[in-house]
C-alpha cells in the first residue's frame, strides 16, 4: 500500500549538542493534508481529502502505528476531509469538511463515526470570477478546540467576508457565526487561561475573540502580512506566526478581494506577536514559504514546515535561534506530535505540476517521522 524510506538527517552544529537524527518517510495516498497524533490510542491520524470537481476518489482518515507508519486502519469519509483537531481525553477526532462547511467527528477507540455537524448551507453568490454560482458561503480550514466551553471553532474562509463558525461540542449544533474576519482568514490559536481566541488573516491582521462572551474583543494591524498558521507561545504568552510570503495571497488580495494594501515585511519568517500591544516583538526567518508550527514545550523545540524550500526547521522555542534542518521533499505541510518520545510526524505534498499553480492530485503523498 505505501513505500517506506529510513534515512539518517545530518544536523548542524548546535550548542545543545544534538547528533544525527532518524527519520522514516512513506508514500501514503493522494491529497494529504492535515495530521494529528493521540497519546490514548498511540496512533496517528491523517486526512487524505479524495477527489473534488470532476475527481471522484473517496476521502480517508488513515490511522497509522505511530512507529513503522504502517496503515492499522482506513476510516471512509462521505465528504473531503482537510482539517483535524483531537480531542484525547474525549476520545474524538474532528475532521473539517472544508468544501462541505461542515465537521465530522470520529470516535478514535472504534474508528467510527459519531455524527457530522453542518455549519452552512449553499447559497447563490459571486464566485471568484464575480458571477452568481450555487457554493457554500465560507471554506473551512483550521480547527480549534475549546474544551472548557464545550466548543469548536471554525474559521470560515472566503476573499473578503471571512468569518468564525463556532461549534457545540456536546450537541454539534452551531453555535455562533462571528462576522468581520476579512480576506483569507488563516489561522487559529487558543487561550484558555486568557479566555482569548486569536485568529489571523492574510491581509495582515490578528483578530482576538473572548471564548466566553463569543464577542470579537479586537482587530490589530500587524506589521507582517500573511499570517497563515498560529501557536501559541505559553510560556511568553506571545502569539506565533508564520508570515507565509507567498506571490499568490498577494495577487488575489489585490485582483480579487481590491483591497488597497502596502505589504509590511518580506515573509519567510515567523513573527512573535503581543496579542495587548499587537506589537512584534521579534522574528525569525525561516526556509521558504512557512506553513505550520509547532512548540515542543518539553524540549523548548519550535518546529516549522517550510513549503517552497522542502525543509523541516527546529529552532530553540526560547531564543528561536535554528537547531537543526531536514530536507524533504517538495513540500512539507502539518505537523504533530508525540510529547512523550519527541517525535514529529510531517505530511509532505506533491510539488506543482507543469504549467500549473496546483499540485499533482492523483500522485501519492508523504507522511514522515522525526526523531533527534
Amino acid at each position: 500500500m505505501f513505500n517506506s524510506t529510513d534515512l539518517a538527517s545530518q544536523a548542524p552544529e548546535t550548542q545543545d549538542g544534538e547528533g544525527a537524527a532518524l527519520m522514516r518517510r512513506v508514500e501514503l495516498a493522494p491529497a494529504l493534508y492535515q495530521i494529528a497524533y493521540s497519546a490514548r490510542v498511540d496512533a496517528v491520524f491523517v486526512a487524505a481529502a479524495g477527489g473534488w470537481g470532476g475527481d471522484t476518489r473517496p476521502s480517508v482518515i488513515y490511522r497509522l502505528d505511530p512507529r513503522t507508519l504502517a496503515v492499522e486502519a482506513e476510516i471512509p469519509m462521505e465528504r473531503n476531509g482537510l482539517g483535524l483537531t483531537l480531542d484525547d481525553a474525549a476520545g474524538r477526532l474532528y475532521v473539517g469538511n472544508a468544501l462541505h462547511a461542515s465537521v465530522t467527528v470520529i470516535d478514535i477507540a472504534t474508528n467510527q463515526l459519531i455524527g457530522v455537524a453542518q455549519l452552512a448551507e449553499k447559497v447563490t453568490a459571486p464566485g471568484f470570477d464575480g458571477q452568481p454560482t450555487e457554493r457554500y458561503p465560507h471554506n473551512l480550514r483550521e480547527l480549534v478546540l475549546d474544551r472548557r466551553h464545550n466548543r469548536l471553532f471554525a474559521p470560515g474562509i472566503w476573499i473578503t467576508d471571512s468569518v468564525l463558525y463556532v461549534m457545540n461540542t456536546e450537541t454539534l449544533a452551531l453555535e455562533k457565526v462571528l462576522p468581520g474576519f476579512g480576506f483569507g482568514v488563516a489561522g487559529a490559536a487558543l487561550d484558555e487561561d486568557a479566555g482569548k481566541l486569536y485568529v489571523s488573516n492574510m491581509q495582515g491582521q490578528l483578530l482576538t475573540v473572548d471564548t466566553t462572551s463569543l464577542e470579537l474583543d479586537r482587530v490589530q494591524e500587524i506589521a507582517a502580512d500573511q499570517l497563515l498558521n498560529l501557536t501559541l507561545d505559553r510560556a511568553t504568552g506571545h502569539v506565533l506566526a508564520t508570515d507565509h510570503g507567498g506571490e499568490n495571497p498577494d495577487k488575489v488580495r489585490a485582483e480579487f478581494a481590491k483591497i488597497a494594501y502596502e505589504v509590511r515585511g518580506p515573509g519567510h519568517r515567523v513573527v512573535a506577536i503581543d496579542p495587548i500591544s499587537g506589537d512584534v516583538v521579534s522574528h525569525t526567518s525561516t526556509g521558504e514559504l512557512p506553513v505550520a508550527l509547532l512548540i515542543d514545550e518539553p524540549r523548548n523545540r519550535l518546529w516549522v514546515t517550510n513549503r517552497g524550500s522542502g525543509t523541516v526547521t527546529v529552532h530553540d522555542s526560547r531564543d528561536h535561534r535554528l537547531l537543526q534542518s531536514f530536507d524533504l521533499p517538495i513540500h512539507p505541510n502539518s505537523l504533530a506530535l508525540d510529547q512523550a518520545s519527541g517525535a514529529v510526524f510531517v505530511t509532505i505534498k506533491n510539488p506543482m505540476t507543469k504549467d500549473s499553480t496546483d499540485i499533482d492530485r492523483a500522485a501519492l503523498e508523504s507522511v514522515a517521522r522525526i526523531e533527534f
